[in-house]
């Protein structure tokens, strides 16, 4: 079994990678978001060399109001496909969680994840987006964007907080991306597929019928949400954490509005920010990769500090490893509780599913966990093989893995 080691969630200077080989040092600024972890093992290997892509920022979305939460314009990164992928488009949505008050949104208008200001020019195009076919078989010549998330909603928000400078413009955002997209091409795209991790994951939920409008009925379109399937589950105290966070989300950024009516018929709104109510109505099919013991809901929503001041749950949340045989059947609920959640979604055959137990977050854009030689696999298929059968009509694929601690091939993150 991997185990991928790291200091904590906010770090400033160098944190110490370790694995059974050696060592890997590198320098970081800010990990303030587990969804950030998009490395891999085979990063640090002597040939790895990964496509590094522009930023480009949306000129005409200003006179749009589609703007990051600071006023600044939104942006993407494109790199365009060649050959049968010419007229094939895949588009992935950024994570990095949520503000739902002022003072975090204000802070998050500092960063990359509220301003274009403090975007990376270029960034790695790895996993999914790899432009090599040995590490991206089925899409690594389709034109791959990554659109870079700088709302704090989810891509969901139409709002504005006039006296802190905040603009909640999500949705405008994600509007003017795809026509900005449609201009350079995708209008004419033979295949399609909308994908995203974790904050990205879940407005692939939230969006992903608004994509299949975009394309005529000729064109093969499907979505791929991972680490979006966010529970609305009572945390360790019996407490709703993610509930309170994603309240405040949908009041303070005016989600209300742009959340599918299908739901909102029916359910208030911050219930219809929960994928689990919303993924057995879509209409387009739907792949969800999920770990079954996702670690960001462990440490950010199950079992976080504000819901354990005793800290019986400190060792546990840092590292499965150190889990009490109660709190391992506490996760072992959890994970129960996530395949109730899929059970109607996945006796849908459009829809695919890949369900490991590992203590992960977020499998599609690291390469070590997408595609490598000793990816997670479930019954033998690794993630990209399993999104690639799913995607072009080769099987059907509903992987749902045995229980903690049956799977060996998990690439688990741990915490010091």
């Amino acid at each position: 079994m991997r185990k991928l080691f790291l200091l904590g969630f906010v770090v400033a200077g160098m944190i110490l990678v370790t694995e059974a080989k050696g060592y890997f040092e590198f320098n970081v600024t800010e990990l303030d978001h587990i969804e950030e972890l998009e490395f891999g093992f085979s990063k640090f290997s002597s040939n790895f060399n990964p496509l590094m892509v522009g930023l480009t920022l949306i000129r005409g979305a200003g006179s749009k109001g589609a703007v990051c939460l600071d006023g600044t314009l939104p942006g993407y990164h494109l790199h365009r496909g060649h050959g049968s992928g010419a007229n094939s488009w895949l588009i992935q949505l950024e994570g990095g969680g949520w503000c739902d008050n002022i003072r975090n949104c204000v802070y998050r208008k500092k960063s990359r994840r509220g301003s274009s200001n403090y975007m990376e020019k270029q960034i790695q195009f790895t996993g999914i987006l790899s432009n090599k076919a040995q590490e991206n078989p089925d899409f690594f010549n389709w034109n791959r964007v990554k659109l870079r998330y700088c709302d704090g909603g989810s891509f969901s928000g139409d709002s504005q907080n006039k006296a802190a400078g905040l603009q909640f413009r999500g949705e405008k955002i994600w509007r003017a991306a795809m026509d900005d997209l449609k201009a350079k091409g995708m209008r004419n795209a033979k295949q399609a597929l909308l994908s995203g991790c974790s904050a990205g994951g879940l407005a692939v939920i939230l969006h992903c019928d608004e994509f299949r409008n975009l394309f005529s009925g000729n064109t093969k379109v499907k979505c791929l949400s991972d680490a979006g399937l966010f529970l609305d589950t009572p945390d360790v105290s019996g407490g709703h954490t993610i509930r309170n966070l994603y309240n405040g989300v949908v009041q303070l950024q005016g989600v209300k509005n742009n959340l599918p009516h299908l739901c909102t018929n029916h359910l208030n709104p911050t219930s219809c920010f929960f994928p689990q109510n919303l993924i057995s109505q879509m209409k387009t099919p739907l792949f969800i990769v999920n770990a079954a013991y996702d670690i960001w809901q462990i440490q950010s929503s199950i079992a976080p500090p504000s819901a354990d001041p005793s800290g019986y749950w400190h060792e546990c949340r840092l590292n499965h490893g150190r889990c009490t045989p109660a709190q391992i059947r506490f996760l072992q609920g959890f994970r129960n509780q996530m395949l109730r959640a899929v059970r109607g979604f996945s006796n849908l055959k459009k829809n695919g599913l890949f369900i490991n137990s590992c203590f992960a977050h977020c499998q599609t854009e690291r390469q070590d966990t997408w595609f490598a030689d000793d990816s997670p696999v479930i019954h033998k298929k690794a993630v990209a093989i399993a999104v690639g059968d799913w995607y072009f009509d080769r099987a059907e694929v509903k992987l749902i893995d045995c229980p903690y601690p049956c799977d060996r091939s998990c690439h688990n993150l741990v915490f010091r």
